[in-house]
């Protein structure tokens, strides 16, 4: 997630952590069941972004696409990123 961050903030995008530790459940709780990070650049997007590993990639993705919060996040304007970092560097994908 740091290395999101990073990324997002070299864009010129303000920043801001969502997911959420549970300590009774034990689990973590992304917004809207996708996002681990908000971020918004004015006048430009707001955005959800999930980080992940190269090897969840395609499960956090389908997850993504699964999701009811997926269309209406898109159809208020909302986008959606899906993040990989890895030994083979950054993986972006627009949902």
């Amino acid at each position: 997630m740091q290395l999101s961050l990073e990324y997002l903030n070299k864009l010129g995008f303000t920043c801001q952590v969502v997911e959420k530790w549970i300590p009774r459940a034990n689990v973590r709780k992304d917004l809207f069941d996708f996002g681990d990070i908000c971020a918004y650049k004015p006048q430009v997007a707001i955005v959800l972004v999930q980080t992940t590993s190269w090897s969840n990639f395609a499960a956090r993705k389908a997850k993504i696409l699964a999701s009811p919060h997926h269309y209406g996040w898109k159809s208020c304007g909302g986008r959606i990123f899906l993040h990989a970092r890895g030994d083979k560097g950054l993986r972006e994908e627009e949902l």
